[in-house]
């Protein structure tokens, strides 16, 4: 069949919607205000250049930090994904949080510390029931420290897999982080790399692996949530 000569024109347009989705991540809702500000000031401010600059400025980098990018996960079986994007900052043994009662065992313990040039959205590194979900208020020292993991504000979550494995995940505000949003209550179900909550401003994530887990990342490596392997279970 012949092509008409506006079938260029009118593809055209669609093409580049279709990059732009592809290329420029959408937003989690938590930072929809903090852009609306940031454009507010600027809108307010339309008359004066560094009124107008900052306010786009700060929306821009709201957009930026609250990013939600589309992720992968594995579909191979028994796999345990990163919870967050981040550096790997400690792999070692300790015992789950005491607030959850899980006695003193000790068992792997993967940290991922997030600055803050990194996606914030936090996300289910198993499949299965989340059993546990609790708050437990606390200090605000730097995340990328030893200490940061017994002393900070922390939410913890349980997740069992339909195998039986009980994996362990636990945001930790940080320094500069102030507000912890999870958004599974004990009961729900959650996919293998389901967005489930989201820390802000920079901020930890460590992750308690069942006794007997194979660890297969490496300190100092960088994450992907959703998409880099931690480890597989026993």
């Amino acid at each position: 069949m012949a092509r008409r000569p506006d079938d260029n024109l009118q593809s055209g347009p669609q093409r580049l919607a279709a990059l732009v989705r592809s290329t420029v991540p959408p937003v989690h809702s938590a930072g929809i205000p903090f852009i609306a500000a940031g454009m507010a000031v600027a809108a307010l401010g339309r008359n004066h250049r560094w009124v107008r600059r900052a306010g786009l400025a700060a929306a821009g980098a709201n957009a930026g930090f609250f990013r939600h990018p589309n992720r992968t996960p594995p579909t191979r079986p028994g796999l345990v994904v990163a919870p967050a994007d981040g550096l790997v900052c400690l792999i070692e043994e300790a015992a789950a949080p005491p607030e959850l009662g899980r006695g003193s065992e000790v068992v792997p313990r993967i940290s991922i510390f997030l600055s803050l040039l990194d996606a914030h959205v936090q996300r289910a590194p198993v499949g299965g029931e989340v059993l546990a979900v609790e708050h437990r208020p606390g200090s605000f020292h730097s995340a990328d420290l030893a200490e940061a993991s017994a002393d900070n504000e922390r939410n913890s979550v349980v997740i069992r897999t339909p195998e039986g494995h009980e994996v362990v995940v636990v945001q930790i505000a940080g320094l500069i982080a102030r507000r912890i949003i999870c958004d599974v209550h004990p009961g729900e179900s959650v996919k293998l790399g389901d967005t489930y909550g989201l820390i802000r401003f920079g901020s930890r994530l460590d992750t308690y692996l069942p006794a007997g887990s194979e660890v297969l990342i490496e300190l100092g490596q960088h994450s992907l949530a959703g998409e880099t392997v931690l480890a597989r279970l026993p």
